[in-house]
């Protein structure tokens, strides 16, 4: 039955069945996340799953996007795996702590508005690459102990298990979407290895779950310059990671539910969730894409399934560890298969032909640089930066100049497209000086004056038509950049009633 629910300032329509049926859906998938990321990071199953559990309330309760599940994820392990092997675990806790402060005032200073300049061919070779990593993921449950290939009759049965998993997900909702078809395939899953005692591995193989509430614990390290200056980078590194990962699974959520999620909230909130992981025995998170799309997908849209979630976790740590372990991986191994195949964002390949050549690239780039490097942020950054010197480069060559003389034999150079570091030599390169009347007049009604380089430029063709004694007029210029133009007061005559009121982007003006 649906009603309403004013939760935490958001008021929004909510179906409670749906809501806590996706939120248990994705504590059992929370799990094996979870435990694994922890190993990796070289620490105890525990701190993943405290760490799932504080960070899932947290971000569910505070966050800026309902319906946006966080916790202990790859990316954070790979970032504190190096101090976790060097100093142990208290300093994780510490940079844990550390790195939740920074992303707090990342959201206080409302960066979030920066995720605005991250290009769609970048948010698809991310999502891409993601989808990629948890498929190739999911590869390690059809291995044994020693990291050898499954055979024989252990690898049909774990090979027919996990089908089976993604057959009921796929056809079920064509059936019924009354129950998530999620929790419908591990339930089913689960009974058909109970009642015919097939033998296949299950979670408590990887680690046991076992535990208590989250014990409080102030991370043991020695309070000094020297502990800061070890942990900052990797916290540092880890507020950058989560929050790029976090506030690109909150457009990428958006998109799905044609919503609008609250960036600075959601980054104040992640900070929030990792201080008290830090402080809860918990190694930090951020949000997870591929839970969250679990989540989405079985309906959920509000914050209560985030919180069922996190709660139904706790509850599965501290009373049902020895059910939950019984749990078949191939299950969970067929969910996953399952969320990175709809993760993927299919329609970027049918878009190749159609795409500018270098959107392609920069979507291939930042897809390879995730799969290779398992390192999103970084990924991110580089899709970034080269889609930005892209822009530079095209807007270079747009720089036109239209050129004409009037009936007193003035030359009117009439400037269009920006004039910026990358098209001062374009520039440049309009102007015939030498053979140029007394009289020059150019104009930037159609163009504008972005940065110190472009100024330097406009300052030396003042220089050069000065040398040979010719007048110049700049016409539709900002007071701003009358102000940094060092020949203004002797050769420059600006049409002061149509100027623009622009600022050219320097350090100071």
């Amino acid at each position: 039955m649906k009603k309403y629910l004013n939760l935490f300032d958001f008021k929004q329509k909510v179906d409670y069945k749906t809501e806590v049926l996706s939120g248990l859906t994705v504590a059992l998938a929370l799990i094996p996340e979870a435990v694994a990321f922890a190993l990796i990071a070289g620490l105890s199953p525990l701190t993943g799953l405290y760490a799932a559990f504080v960070v899932g309330l947290v971000t569910s309760i505070l966050g800026g996007r309902p319906g946006m599940i966080s916790g202990a994820t790859g990316a954070v392990a790979v970032v504190i795996v190096a101090l976790a092997i060097s100093h142990g675990p208290e300093y994780i806790f510490a940079t844990v702590v550390l790195a939740g402060i920074i992303q707090m005032l990342a959201g206080f200073l409302r960066l979030g508005k920066l995720m605005r300049l991250v290009p769609h061919p970048v948010i698809f070779g991310f999502v891409n690459g993601l989808a990629i990593i948890i498929f190739m993921s999911q590869l390690d449950q059809f291995k044994d102990s020693s990291g050898n290939w499954l055979s024989g009759q252990a690898l049909y049965t774990i090979l027919g298990l996990v089908v089976l998993t993604m057959l009921i997900i796929w056809g079920l909702p064509k059936l019924t979407k009354a129950i998530p078809a999620s929790l419908i395939a591990i339930l089913a899953v689960f009974g058909i290895v109970v009642a015919f005692g097939i033998d296949t591995k299950t979670v408590g193989d990887i680690a046991s779950i076992q535990g208590g509430f989250p014990p409080f614990h102030i991370p043991n390290v020695p309070l000094n310059f020297e502990t800061l200056a070890l942990i900052f980078p990797y916290a540092a590194i880890m507020a950058g990671v989560g929050l790029i990962e976090s506030l690109l699974t909150l457009n990428i959520i958006d998109e799905i539910t044609e919503t609008r999620g609250r960036g600075n909230k959601e980054a104040v909130a992640q900070g929030a969730a990792n201080i008290l992981s830090g402080v809860f025995s918990g190694m930090g998170g951020c949000a997870m894409l591929g839970q969250s799309l679990i989540n989405i997908s079985s309906g959920a849209r509000a914050r209560l399934s985030g919180i069922v979630a996190a709660v139904a976790l706790l509850i599965f740590v501290m009373f049902g560890a020895g059910l939950i372990e019984q749990l078949p991986m191939a299950a969970l191994t067929g969910l996953m298969m399952m969320v990175a195949i709809g993760t993927f964002e299919w329609a970027s390949i049918k878009t190749f032909n159609k795409m500018p050549k270098s959107d392609i690239f920069v979507m291939v780039v930042v897809t390879l640089v995730t799969v290779v490097l398992h390192n999103l942020a970084l990924a991110v950054i580089v899709g970034v930066i080269i889609a930005a010197l892209v822009f530079a480069w095209d807007n270079a060559k747009r720089i036109r100049a239209r050129k004409s003389v009037d009936e007193h034999g003035i030359k009117h150079y009439e400037i269009y497209g920006p004039l910026f570091f990358g098209s001062v030599t374009a520039f440049n390169e309009k102007f015939d000086i030498l053979n140029d009347p007394d009289e020059v007049i150019i104009d930037f009604k159609e163009s504008r004056v972005v940065d110190m380089s472009a100024i330097e430029a406009l300052n030396k063709i003042t220089e050069r038509y000065l040398k040979v004694g010719k007048k110049v007029h700049l016409r539709h210029l900002s007071t701003d950049c009358q102000k940094l133009l060092q020949n203004a007061d002797r050769i420059i005559d600006v049409n002061v009633i149509e100027d623009p009121t622009y600022k050219v982007a320097v350090d100071k003006v």
